[in-house]
């Protein structure tokens, strides 16, 4: 189980009149934290400083990267990463772009207000707990589909979609804890077909 964000979001402040702009992503891995990196890179081309940190979890832990991108040393990215590090955040990009607005604000103010513009969009975005989890598959008859439904929302298991044809076709997220549980035990009988490894929330 780790902690994240709901959603990703943006938040804006002016430091003397610099602009801050800061954008927080929830990514899976450090391939996709990089790829919305250059993204925002694109999308502000014409912006002095585009600063970043992130953590990611992979098989040996926590991963962790940041940048400062021509800013003074230790005045972007490590306040940006600490704020992460702080509320201890996972699978959690932020990039804040800056517009110089031509008063130089020092390291101190530097460091001020690119915490402030990180703490800013974290707290737009919430925060939730994502655990170890499968994108699954399985086909109810139509009389035991409403057994299913209550099982599923007995214990906060998510169903995406459903598929109506001679059977129901459900989709769901589950961990691995109830997966081994309830359907191995109360639908033993019915194929489970597991479509994908994925983080989900905990509900």
């Amino acid at each position: 189980m780790f902690k994240t964000i709901k959603n990703d979001s943006t938040a804006e402040i002016i430091e003397k009149k610099s602009k801050f702009i800061s954008n927080i992503f929830y990514v899976e891995d450090a391939l996709e934290a990089e790829k919305k990196i250059e993204e925002i890179k694109k999308k502000y081309h014409d912006a002095r400083h585009n600063t970043y940190a992130y953590r990611v979890l992979n098989e040996n832990g926590v991963l962790e990267r940041q940048s400062d991108d021509g800013e003074p040393a230790g005045t972007a990215g490590s306040p940006i990463l600490g704020i992460l590090q702080k509320r201890k955040l996972c699978n959690v990009l932020v990039v804040v772009t800056r517009y110089f607005g031509g008063i130089l604000l020092g390291t101190g103010g530097l460091v001020k207000a690119y915490s402030e513009a990180t703490s800013l969009a974290v707290e737009k975005a919430e925060e939730i707990a994502k655990e170890q989890g499968y994108l699954v598959e399985i086909i109810i008859d139509y009389q035991k589909q409403g057994e299913f439904e209550y099982i599923c929302e007995k214990n906060g298991i998510n169903i995406i979609s459903k598929e109506y044809t001679d059977k129901i076709k459900n989709l769901i997220e589950i961990s691995e804890e109830k997966l081994e549980k309830i359907f191995k035990n109360d639908f033993q009988n019915i194929p489970i077909l597991i479509k994908e490894n994925k983080y989900i929330n905990i509900i």
